[in-house]
């Protein structure tokens, strides 16, 4: 492979050669010509860096980068209980910090697949994760008289993060194609539970070694920056389409008002972002506040005391967080499995899957609160089941999104799904949950049975929602067949004369 530079040759180029301009785009091989000139030093590197853009390598990148994504997020969370005592806020006040993250994330999500169809997606992304991690570092840095700063901060955290979210997937979507997609789609949601179980367990590990929460904001944003430079070297940049052998000819661009209107009559599409929202509901509810919950158990339970002041425990933050690193990697694996050997017996085999999963998921959340009460290992056992069951969809969900929708609307189609899972999902379960929570303790304010029995009352809404989530997923199965061949038809279309033909709605 040449690499073209400015007007120099590169050793082992041939006329058959693909060259790959510094701009990630594909030429055609050069021939030796008098006029070329050995390369100089520096643009040799530059020659070796771009040798490096495979698939796999940058789907590995994109990988690492929403590890870090969902590890920055969930620190936070991890040190939950000394914030409440920094600030000195509550329970609603506290789950406010996901909430605003949340609403700000899924506002931003719509513009950044507006941007992801038409613009340079790396670069978008190098610019978002550049600005969550200088934010994130800032933030560390605000006082205990400024909580309506740190609010904000994480506010503007959630813009950044949304870049990555709305656009990496498009870009795998684009580099592979049928198992392979959905091995490597499974490699890019499994670092979802992966950073969020890192995050618990770095927040408190970090917390505890420097005696200072405001540490564990420190660190996520220099491997977030790290990230960053990864992705402007060595992501490419593939055309829209080009995993379907379409890249060359599908039309780059389609009204943003098209999009729309044909996403909404996608009923498949439709009923996988309804169930995406019960899945972050539950996600979004118990990331925040589980292991408050299983501190004020043992508090009842009388095996710890409670946390007066600062630094608080971080023994069920990193219990947790082990357990969400180990389930999410069992949940992907033995999604991408089930839905490979399902797929030999029905075609409707991936929001299949994902239906049961969720509703067997349902059954071991509710037993967590029955557990709890007399057996914390018991709790954990649940947890484990429930957290692997839930996690099992979350590739299966992206890939389905990959059948249905063409190239061409895939950024939109994926941001307006995160918008639409986050309103209706973790936008406003994690201060819905402490809302309620609270409200059921003005009773007994000091009572510690109570605060621990609040909690897991307003938590039991989760299983609920969840069984919702799985209803839909059974509804998306009644449609799936239709909506791929739909789209299957409109790409065939795009081929043939992508010149006269209107994409469909």
């Amino acid at each position: 492979m040449c690499v073209e530079s400015d007007g120099c040759e590169i050793e082992g180029c041939s006329s058959s050669d693909e060259v790959h301009t510094l701009s990630g785009r594909m030429s055609p091989g050069l021939k030796s010509n008098p006029d070329l000139h050995p390369c100089k030093p520096g643009q040799k590197f530059r020659a070796a860096l771009l040798r490096c853009r495979s698939p796999v390598a940058a789907a590995g990148i994109l990988s690492f980068g929403n590890v870090l994504n969902y590890m920055d997020r969930y620190t936070v969370a991890g040190v939950l209980l000394d914030i409440q005592k920094h600030f000195n806020v509550k329970d609603s006040e506290a789950g406010l910090l996901q909430t605003v993250f949340i609403c700000s994330f899924m506002v931003a999500a719509p513009i950044f697949g507006y941007l992801g169809d038409r613009f340079n997606r790396k670069i978008i992304l190098s610019c978002g994760i550049f600005f969550w991690s200088a934010v994130t570092l800032s933030s560390s840095f605000i006082t205990k008289e400024y909580y309506w700063l740190f609010v904000l901060s994480r506010g503007l955290v959630g813009i950044g993060e949304s870049s990555y979210s709305s656009i990496s997937p498009t870009i795998i979507g684009d580099l592979f194609t049928n198992n392979t997609r959905t091995m490597m789609l499974s490699i890019f949601y499994f670092a979802i539970p992966l950073g969020s179980g890192l995050g618990y367990i770095l927040g408190s590990s970090v917390k505890q070694a420097a005696g200072d929460w405001h540490w564990a904001l420190r660190v996520s944003p220099v491997l977030g920056m790290t990230a960053g430079g990864l992705i402007l070297f060595f992501v490419p940049e593939p055309k829209r389409g080009s995993a379907d052998q379409l890249g060359g000819r599908l039309k780059a661009r389609t009204p943003w008002v098209c999009d729309m209107k044909a996403l909404a009559k996608n009923r498949s599409y439709v009923f996988t972002s309804l169930a995406s929202a019960a899945v972050s509901f539950a996600t979004g509810a118990f990331g925040m506040w589980i292991p408050q919950y299983l501190f004020r158990a043992q508090v009842v339970q009388k095996t710890v005391l409670p946390c007066n002041q600062e630094p608080c425990s971080i023994k069920d933050s990193l219990i947790f967080g082990a357990i969400t690193c180990v389930t999410g990697f069992l949940g992907v694996l033995i999604g991408a499995a089930a839905t490979r050997l399902c797929r030999q017996k029905t075609e409707r085999a991936d929001p299949l899957v994902c239906a049961v999963s969720m509703l067997g998921s349902a059954i071991f959340i509710c037993l967590i609160f029955v557990a709890a009460k007399k057996s914390i290992v018991g709790a954990y056992i649940c947890i484990f089941i429930g957290e692997t069951l839930l996690f099992l969809n979350w590739a299966i969900t992206a890939d389905i999104l990959m059948y249905v929708v063409i190239p061409t609307r895939r950024a939109t189609a994926v941001a307006l799904q995160s918008f639409t899972s986050h309103i209706l999902g973790d936008a406003g379960s994690p201060y819905l949950i402490g809302l309620i929570s609270e409200a059921l303790q003005k009773s007994y304010a000091h009572s510690n049975l109570w605060k621990f029995l609040s909690l897991g009352y307003a938590l039991m809404l989760c299983p609920f929602v969840i069984v919702l989530g799985g209803m839909f997923f059974l509804a998306t199965a009644l449609f799936f067949l239709d909506d791929r061949e739909k789209a299957e038809k409109q790409l065939n279309q795009l081929s043939t004369s992508p010149s006269s033909v209107k994409v469909s709605e």
